[in-house]
C-alpha cells in the first residue's frame, strides 16, 4: 500500500470509498495488476461506528475499530495508491472519468468505482452526538444482543424502525418505538408490533434530548400535540431516522432508485459503461459489512473484465 501519489493523475481504476466495500474493491484490483488509486476520507467507514460486531465471519466478537485495523493490515501487502480526499464531483470523458476532489487534486480514470456507503440521518438533538457508539447506535443487527435485558429506544415511524423494534423485542424487556407521525409500514407488520407486547409505541412524540453519564441513561420526549415533555430511562437508542446515500457526486449521469441509491446490476455495472458500484451506495439490499465486502470483490473482478476488454 501506497499513500504517497507522486506525480501520477492517470489511472486505470478510481475507486471512490474507503469502507469494507472499497478496500475490498482495492485488493482485488490490486490483485489483477490493475493501476488503481483509492481516494476516502477515511479508511473504515460504517463499522468505524461499531462498537462490537458478532457475524463477520472468523470472528465471533471484535469490534468496528479491530475489525477495519484487520482490513488496513491486510491492504498493506498490496500496490495500492491511497489518497485521505473527499471527492466532490465526477464527470464522464470521452474514453473514462474525470475525478475532482475537494483539496483541488484532478485524477482520471478508464474506470471508476464508486463505494461511498451512506450517511445516517440524524436526529440533531442534544446528547446524540455524545452518545454514538456509547448507547446511539443506527444498527440493530450490530449491536441488538448488546442490550440484552435493558430497556431501549427506538426512533423512527418508518418500516424499517417497526423491524428494529421487534428485533430488539427479542432481547429487550422493554422497547419504546417513539415516532412524530403515524406508521409507514404494511398492515402486517403494523399488526405485529401492535401485539407484541415488549413493544411501547410512542406515536405523536419526538426525542429532543439524549441523556446520560459515560452511557445512555435516559431519553426526553415531547408530545408533539399537548407539548407535554417526560423522561424515559433506556440504555440504548436506536436511530432509525432513515439513511442518504452519498450518491450526489455522480447523481447527473448516473441512475438512482427513489431513495437515492444507485442502481446496479447482479455484476455491480450501473447504467453508465466503465462506472461500477458496491456497497451500502448501491440498491442491493441488506445493508451488512459482509455483503458490501462481497460486492466489492465483484465489483472489482468485473471493472477489471471491462478494462481488458477496452484494451
Amino acid at each position: 500500500m501506497n499513500p504517497n501519489l507522486g506525480r501520477q493523475k492517470a489511472f486505470e481504476l478510481i475507486i471512490i470509498g474507503g469502507g469494507p466495500a472499497g478496500m475490498t474493491a482495492g485488493v482485488y484490483a490490486a490483485r489483477k495488476k490493475i493501476r488503481a488509486l483509492l481516494i476516502t476520507k477515511e479508511l473504515g467507514g460504517q463499522p468505524l461506528k461499531a462498537p462490537i460486531i458478532e457475524n463477520y465471519l472468523g470472528y465471533q466478537y471484535i469490534s468496528g475499530y479491530e475489525l477495519v485495523e484487520k482490513f488496513k493490515e491486510h491492504l498493506k501487502f498490496f500496490d495500492l495508491q491511497i489518497k485521505n480526499d473527499e471527492v466532490i464531483k465526477v464527470n464522464p470523458l470521452k474514453d473514462g472519468f474525470k475525478v475532482e476532489t475537494v483539496s483541488g487534486r484532478i485524477f482520471s480514470a478508464k474506470a471508476l468505482i464508486v463505494a461511498t456507503g451512506k450517511s445516517a440521518r440524524q436526529l440533531g438533538v442534544p446528547g446524540e452526538k455524545e452518545f454514538r457508539g456509547k448507547g446511539v447506535t443506527h444498527c440493530a443487527t450490530c449491536d441488538a444482543p448488546l442490550f440484552q435485558g435493558q430497556a431501549v429506544a427506538v426512533a423512527g415511524g418508518e418500516t424499517k424502525s417497526l423491524e428494529t423494534a421487534l428485533q430488539l423485542a427479542n432481547y429487550c424487556p422493554k422497547v419504546y418505538l417513539i415516532s412524530p407521525h403515524p406508521w409507514v409500514a404494511n398492515e402486517i407488520l403494523k399488526k405485529k408490533v401492535k401485539n407484541e407486547p415488549k413493544i411501547f409505541p410512542l406515536t405523536g412524540y419526538q426525542i429532543i434530548e439524549i441523556k446520560g453519564y459515560q452511557f445512555v441513561e435516559e431519553v426526553k420526549v415531547k408530545n408533539l400535540s399537548t407539548a407535554e415533555e417526560r423522561s424515559l430511562p433506556v440504555k440504548g437508542v436506536f436511530v432509525e431516522s432513515g439513511y442518504k446515500p452519498n450518491s450526489n457526486f455522480v447523481s447527473h449521469f448516473v441512475k438512482l432508485n427513489q431513495k437515492g441509491e444507485i442502481i446496479v446490476n447482479c455484476q455491480g455495472e450501473t447504467n453508465y459503461p466503465g462506472l461500477f458500484a458496491a456497497g451500502d451506495v448501491t440498491n442491493v439490499p441488506d445493508k451488512q459489512i459482509i455483503i458490501a465486502a462481497g460486492e466489492g470483490a465483484k465489483a472489482a473482478l468485473n471493472a477489471s473484465s471491462y478494462l481488458i476488454a477496452k484494451k
